[in-house]
């Protein structure tokens, strides 16, 4: 049954309705929904009617009945009160009705009540003979576990514990004539494991039809999971928790269906005289009158608390969070996710820290309260179990168990907060808690970093890295309004080389931002404020202010300069939130880029891509592809053997490490910029070009790649003044309220220039001359439009001024903020080189800057492993080993030295680096 909504419950159950003492109405009436089945407790029949109309069924407080053949005789046997909430213990051959309140709530024949729910299982285990098999769960409540210890040990009884979470585990231990019992628990406690109850049901009915398959439902409660539904024998509760609901009263209930079992049951209990006294059977039918309402307040707010812990990155066991293992078949056999969930710490003191914090969750080893409880399972409620076995099981010794009562949600939530920052676990930082690392003692951190760099294989490769920058060719500002831009790819680039120290250190030589280099002693960097990303998972969508604050305050000297500061908070925020236990690569990063600095071409992006690949790569969260398989020829006489690897043509870099880098990338760019849109990172990833639509306008938001996007020539202009892009962005905000028609006019103008150039750009059959021509005039119209919403300067016009003029006449536009930075030129394939060339000098005689590039080229660039790298006889400046095993041949040197290309990639000039870096070897692209 698919789980539905904790506050819209209606299925109709097949149990009857009563129906109304009048024959006027001929039409029946629809079943009762289960709140109104727990509210209503009908008389089982009518000698069982109060004399005086009570509406709450009486207490009958005696041991012995008078008369002879009467129902009753002995409370022991049966008693009235208890006939109204159960089934009577010794009267089931008479009463076999549903109506009895727990039957018919739990989808049963039969129901019983018993002192306890543990005297529940003793009851139901006492169907087992000595000699027989049962198969149980490995993570059960520690009383479950207590008995059947003891029946193992002293009934002659085998138990087989497995992992019931997975239903195939039950198939080699079902023993045919042997299996008597298989005993379950789902949720599990307290690991809120998930046990498909349907599935192992049918498994066992098929392989020992004669093995009865008993459920622990206290954790659901009839109102959330009904498991003779789904197979089940047998269901018992511990009605002490959730039917009762208040923690006044000790009891268990037993529900069955078939009238063999039934009759076994009653035996029992009859003869053992553990059946439920009356009061507290008055007391439990009390409880049971509120069960839905009680449960839909606690299950609601025990995934708010369940949400806010898995948020602030505590490993939380909770069915109703998304990537609960077991959330699928929990929704298919519930109808809900209850209010009981456990996370864990990292650490046992931290954890009794918490427990003793808390003000509103009381310390308890129960569950199913009104109030809410909080515990540590392995010192209360599952400390019988020895620690090896709970090791072997799986159940931390850090974690607590929450249980969640009727409160107000905020209460619950605040005090749960102030708990946790009291002992130490979360701290309050830029608005938001965040979770402080769990300490560890630097002599035992130092220890096991030494193991883990000792284990760690030594890598001495080269990892050499490339992303290109961007340019947007239409909408630029626009874009903040909802209006599409259209962004590609440059063949300006930033590189980036990785080398192996193997010193315990961390070094960056940022070669073109302050020409910035420092070095860190990485046992020294701010652990304690790091709570790594695991691998496989995503960053969450906020910063980590502690962690940036942590870098900026205590990694970095304060004289460092701003933009030099926010690469390497960026660079060492990456290298720390991924960085998985006491594995901490130790590295030396050079980056350089032929893109200028600043001028709103997506040097940052391209940084951030080149920082994210590197890192990846380093810290083994990606796995690039495998080497195909050499070629051979066969060796001459006297000759060595000869391995090659064949050029092919261009390889390309899988999707999904692809969608890793840019995600990594956008933290970065968070890091350094705080809100960016992602276009810059994207196109950097991914290259070519692309399609941007901001979200909140109404119109479907998000990134699509131009398939078939041509590469176009351009000529780049950096006018060296700078802008300031949230003033720019501010003044169009303004100039819109002050005149929102006529930028709204502008704005539909431009929308409309951006569409005409997408489908332009995509469209194959459009001809490379119709196509130049057509992108010309939307250059030129949408320069206007940008003059209009007043961000263009005086620079920019000048730059456009002379390149339109003879004898060039090409057309040109700001991009990015405006205000100053970059002008892009459209150069056509015809276009002269003397005339390019004589422009550039005009320019560069004006005090500009030019780049001739294109636009639409390859994204993310590695260094490709499978190709001979080619070799540079320079001492100074030792060839590349390449980012495959290494020849053994070519390991080393002429120094003796691991081969490196560091010396000669921080020395080549700016305009010999495309082409240097490109003569390395292949490379894989986007």
């Amino acid at each position: 049954m698919a789980a539905t909504s904790f506050l819209q419950k209606a299925p109709a159950y097949d149990l009857p309705t009563p129906e109304p003492e009048s024959p006027s109405l001929t039409h029946s009436r629809q079943p009762y929904r289960f709140s109104t089945l727990c509210a209503t407790v009908d008389s089982p029949d009518a000698d069982h009617k109060d004399q005086h109309g009570s509406s709450s069924v009486p207490i009958y407080q005696t041991a012995t009945f008078k008369g002879v053949g009467n129902q009753y005789d002995y409370t022991r046997s049966g008693n009235p009160t208890r006939t109204h909430l159960a089934l009577d213990s010794a009267r089931w051959a008479v009463q076999m009705v549903s109506e009895h309140h727990i039957a018919k709530i739990s989808s049963a024949a039969h129901a019983f009540a018993v002192s306890s729910g543990m005297a529940a299982l003793d009851v139901i285990t006492r169907l087992l003979k000595p000699g027989c098999e049962v198969i149980a769960g490995d993570d059960l409540y520690g009383g479950t576990n207590r008995l059947l210890t003891y029946l193992r040990a002293h009934m002659g009884v085998t138990v087989h514990h497995v992992d019931t979470t997975a239903a195939e585990s039950v198939i080699p231990v079902l023993n045919p004539g042997k299996t008597a019992m298989v005993l379950l628990e789902s949720p599990t406690n307290p690991l809120l494991k998930i046990v498909d109850i349907a599935r192992i049901s049918a498994l066992v009915k098929e392989k020992c039809e004669d093995a009865i398959v008993v459920v622990d439902n206290t954790m659901m409660s009839p109102y959330l999971q009904r498991p003779l539904e789904h197979g089940a024998d047998i269901v018992y509760d511990s009605a002490t928790k959730y039917l009762s609901g208040h923690h006044d009263l000790m009891a268990g209930v037993i529900t069955c269906n078939r009238d063999d079992i039934a009759k076994e049951i009653a035996f029992v209990i009859n003869s053992v005289g553990n059946a439920l006294s009356p009061f507290d059977s008055f007391l439990l039918l009390r409880g049971t009158k509120t069960l839905a309402i009680r449960m839909d307040r606690q299950q609601s707010t025990a995934m708010l608390v369940a949400q806010m812990l898995s948020k602030l990155g505590f490993v939380t066991h909770y069915p109703g969070l998304p990537n609960h293992p077991g959330k699928e078949i929990h929704d298919r056999i519930s109808d809900g996710y209850g209010a009981v969930l456990s996370f864990e710490t990292g650490d046992k003191e931290l954890s009794e820290r918490i427990v003793a914090a808390t003000h509103l969750w009381g310390i308890s080893v129960s569950f199913g309260c009104v109030n809410s409880l909080i515990s540590m399972p392995c010192v209360m409620s599952h400390a019988s179990i020895d620690p090896a076995t709970r090791a072997a099981r799986g159940l931390p010794e850090d974690l607590i168990r929450l249980c969640v009562g009727i409160e107000d949600p905020a209460d619950l939530l605040d005090d749960l907060r102030h708990a946790l920052i009291d002992a130490g676990a979360i701290a309050y930082a830029a608005n938001d808690y965040v979770r402080i690392a769990v300490p560890i003692s630097r002599a035992v951190e130092k220890l096991a970093l030494g193991e883990a760099r000792t284990a760690r294989p030594r890598d001495d490769r080269e990892w050499f890295v490339s992303a290109p920058g961007k340019v947007i060719l239409f909408g630029e500002h626009a874009v903040v309004h909802g209006v599409t831009a259209v962004a590609a790819s440059l063949d300006l680039r930033c590189y980036g080389l990785t080398s192996p120290r193997h010193d315990g250190r961390l070094s960056v030589h940022f070669a073109d931002i302050d020409d910035y280099r420092h070095e860190w002693d990485i046992d020294e960097l701010p652990w304690d404020a790091v709570v790594p990303i695991p691998r496989g998972s995503e960053h969450p969508e906020v910063l980590d202010q502690r962690v940036i604050d942590a870098i900026k305050t205590r990694a970095l000297p304060p004289e460092t300069p701003p933009k030099s500061q926010s690469a390497a908070i960026a660079f060492l925020y990456l290298y720390m939130m991924m960085t998985s236990g006491a594995d901490r690569p130790s590295f030396h990063f050079v980056c350089r880029a032929t893109l200028p600095i600043g001028a709103g071409l997506g040097s940052s992006a391209s940084f951030s891509v080149c920082v994210a690949i590197a890192l990846l790569i380093l810290h083994g969260r990606i796995d690039l592809p495998a080497v195909p398989p050499p070629t051979h020829r066969s060796a001459a006489p006297g000759e060595p053997g000869h391995i090659h690897i064949p050029h092919g043509g261009r390889r390309a870099i899988p999707p999904e490490i692809a969608e890793e880098t840019n995600r990594w990338a956008f933290v970065a760019e968070k890091v350094l910029h705080g809100n960016p849109s992602g276009v810059d990172n994207s196109v950097a990833v991914y290259g070519g070009a692309l399609a941007y639509v901001r979200p909140g306008f109404g119109k479907r938001s998000g990134m699509d790649q131009i398939q078939g996007f041509k590469s176009l020539k351009f000529l780049l202009v950096d006018s060296k003044v700078p802008r300031d892009t949230k003033a720019l962005v501010a003044g169009v905000a303004r100039k819109k309220a002050a005149e929102p028609e006529t930028v709204g006019k502008l704005l539909d103008a431009i929308q409309a220039i951006s569409n005409e150039a997408r489908r332009a750009l995509a469209d194959p059959d459009v001809p490379r001359d119709v196509l130049l021509t057509g992108l010309s005039s939307l250059i030129d119209e949408n320069h206007a439009h940008l003059v209009q919403l007043g961000v263009s300067h005086p620079s920019l016009e000048a730059i456009r001024l002379k390149t339109s003029s003879t004898p060039y006449g090409l057309s040109t536009k700001l991009t990015g903020a405006g205000g100053g930075g970059c002008a892009v030129t459209l150069v056509p394939d015809d276009f002269q080189d003397e005339k390019l060339q004589a422009l550039i000098s005009s320019l560069l005689a004006d005090g500009y800057q030019p780049y001739v590039t294109a636009v639409g080229g390859s994204g993310l660039g590695i260094l490709s492993p499978y190709d001979e790298i080619a070799i540079e006889e320079d001492e100074d400046s030792p060839p590349l080993s390449p980012p495959a095993t290494p020849d053994p041949n070519r390991e080393n040197g002429a120094h003796g030295l691991p081969t490196t290309i560091r010396r000669r990639f921080e020395s080549v000039s700016t305009i010999e680096l495309p082409q240097w870096a490109s003569g390395r070897g292949k490379w894989l692209y986007v």
